[in-house]
């Protein structure tokens, strides 16, 4: 790989300003596109985070540290749930399913990408019941009807959900457009089927509207 000067986490912490939404685009569709053809080739990264993701002086930006990316197949096969660090881990992962698809990079996009734009971290659980917690928090109850299946999920017994009603990702970001939440929303499903690919990131009209990326240059 060419040689990056910075990553994102570092940058995050040390910018005297922080990135503009157009910059936050730019950022997230070059991501998409890396993981896009990570999921073609049947790769998982399994570890995305800020602190993952490489900037050059140019903005171009590169994922990288695949020490736990694995590749995948059909059938899916059993994989450790310890993956992905504790901020970005999926609720699925959180909850001990033993399979595990692209959609969990997908989960850690989402969180990227609201990092991106609150400047600062969604989800800081300080352990693995108050990870799950902070996302039903912000998320709501899961529940069969939203993700069938949720309730046979191995650790499920052991958490004891606050019940919560609400989505309040609106409430979390009051100024993003109908359609940045809206990919906010796919990335966050619960269901890890119903959760947006690669592909559905790339095509999201978020991304065509007004402030509009720029090139890959920042």
């Amino acid at each position: 790989m060419g040689y990056c000067e910075q990553d994102l986490a570092s940058l995050l912490e040390n910018m005297p300003t922080p990135f503009s939404e157009a910059q936050v685009k730019c950022i997230v569709l070059q991501v998409l596109r890396g993981l896009q053809y990570l999921h073609q080739n049947f790769i998982i990264h399994r570890d995305l985070k800020v602190s993952n993701l490489l900037m050059t002086d140019k903005g171009c930006v590169k994922t990288a540290d695949f020490g736990l990316a694995r590749a995948y197949g059909i059938p899916v096969k059993p994989m450790t749930p310890k993956v992905v660090t504790l901020w970005y881990r999926a609720p699925e992962l959180l909850l001990g399913t033993t399979t595990q698809t692209t959609s969990i990079d997908m989960w850690a996009l989402g969180c990227v990408l609201a990092e991106l734009l609150a400047h600062k971290p969604l989800l800081p659980g300080t352990s693995e019941i108050h990870q799950v917690d902070l996302i039903v928090q912000l998320l709501g109850t899961p529940s069969e009807n939203i993700w069938p299946g949720f309730s046979k999920l191995p650790l499920v017994s052991q958490y004891s959900l606050r019940k919560q009603p609400y989505n309040n990702l609106k409430h979390r970001f009051p100024w993003l457009s109908e359609a940045g939440l809206r990919l906010l929303n796919l990335l966050f499903m619960y269901d890890p089927r119903k959760r947006a690919t690669a592909g559905d990131g790339l095509e999201s009209s978020y991304f065509k509207e007004k402030p509009l990326p720029p090139p890959c240059s920042l």
